[in-house]
């Protein structure tokens, strides 16, 4: 990743080589919108309620300014970052999304393809139209993790376990945030839910132990299958405790996705938990939340390096994941753009996006002062909230200032 921002500058201005997608996330978003029905559109780009979370996503991105120090030799940079003792090129990873078939018929695969080709780790959700394996079977030894979410039958969750262990996943992210679905009033409006359709239920029909629980193979009847479905997806029973299940049926890192508040950052730890994904589903799941990264540092103090902790909601540029990584992130999630991306130009949109978020970000990385993602802290920033600058020995705050316990 030495001089990547530079290169691809170099190719578009020299060669005129351009991307199959606009550069802009805007014009992008937009362009998706023309092109998509209005039911699969916003089921990706809408959000719970009133959308509020989402906007305080943006909002908690732009409270922070980036100020950059000069004459720091930035002629070569470092991307690389260390996670679970794999080293990855780069700090983005794929976020999960599923039925990525709404809006390309090749979905899934089509983003693994891209993640494998750019080497970034593609994170396969349970929800995704093909299943595991087929994802995997696209991907080669590229890095990729799976997804869990946690059925209430607990013999389906402990077989998509094993099945992601078996199929060469080197991680498991439990997104713990959505035990049921939310009140999305674009979706309620549209009535649209694709998985009643046959959609985004692929690591189910193909799961041994939920078609074992089916009269019929779900080939014969696709309407009961859907039904079961319905009756096994999320867990609202789930307790700390439950978390040993997982320990029980998998031997993989395992991640907790969707953690706002430091005490539950704390509960994570003392459970043994590998790591944390600080998010807020992309402002999908509870309208008028915190934004994610109002949460992050928080975190970040209370965690103090002990398992990594990574970020998801509202990444759009390479601004956006400097500030994550300043703020104590050791990696970030980017989600919608690249779904933009795979509406418009499949495999090669995907790639597209990656490239260019991570040319944004190296160029943002070197014009910041910064050789690495690794000497990303605190001091690289201001708050434009309290107007104060931030050193590299930690926050004026107390961990969890402004929460209640």
């Amino acid at each position: 990743m030495n001089q990547y921002g530079n290169h691809v500058q170099n190719e578009i201005y020299q060669r005129k080589v351009r991307p199959s997608i606009p550069f802009r996330f805007e014009e992008l978003e937009q362009m998706a919108r023309e092109k998509l029905e209005d039911g699969p559109f916003y089921y990706v780009a809408g959000g719970a309620g009133g959308e509020g979370t989402m906007r305080a996503n943006r909002r908690a991105l732009d409270r922070w300014q980036i100020v950059p120090r000069m004459l720091n030799n930035v002629e070569n940079r470092d991307l690389n970052v260390t996670l679970f003792g794999e080293t990855y090129s780069s700090p983005l990873l794929l976020a999960p999304i599923g039925v990525q078939s709404i809006v390309h018929p090749d979905g899934e695969l089509a983003s693994a393809r891209a993640a494998a080709s750019m080497n970034v780790p593609f994170i396969a959700s349970s929800a995704s139209t093909y299943s595991m394996e087929e994802i995997a079977s696209v991907m080669g030894e590229s890095p990729r993790w799976f997804q869990l979410y946690w059925s209430n039958d607990l013999e389906i969750a402990a077989s998509m376990l094993q099945r992601a262990e078996a199929s060469g996943y080197s991680a498991i992210v439990v997104t713990l945030d959505a035990p049921m679905m939310a009140w999305r009033e674009y979706d309620l409006e549209n009535a649209y839910l694709p998985f009643l359709s046959g959609e985004g239920v692929g690591n189910y029909v193909s799961d041994p132990v939920f078609r074992s629980k089916l009269k019929e193979p779900p080939e014969v009847d696709r309407n009961a299958a859907a039904i079961l479905w319905s009756q096994v997806f999320g867990n609202a029973r789930l307790t700390w405790d439950d978390l040993a299940f997982l320990r029980e049926h998998t031997s993989l890192p395992i991640l907790l996705k969707g953690i706002l508040h430091p005490d539950d950052a704390k509960l994570a730890i003392d459970r043994g938990m590998d790591g944390i994904i600080v998010s807020n589903h992309g402002g999908r799941q509870v309208d008028g939340a915190i934004g994610a990264l109002d949460s992050l540092p928080v975190i970040c103090d209370v965690v103090n390096g002990r398992i990594p902790v990574l970020f998801d909601s509202g990444i759009r540029r390479g601004a956006d994941v400097v500030k994550a990584l300043a703020l104590g992130a050791d990696s970030v999630l980017i989600g919608r753009p690249y779904m933009y991306g795979l509406t418009l130009a499949g495999e090669q949109g995907v790639k597209d996006v990656i490239r260019n978020i991570l040319a944004d970000l190296d160029l943002t990385l070197a014009l910041s002062g910064q050789s690495s993602v690794s000497g990303c802290d605190a001091s690289l920033l201001k708050d434009v909230k309290d107007g104060s600058f931030h050193s590299k020995k930690g926050w004026n705050a107390q961990p969890t200032a402004g929460f209640k316990s």
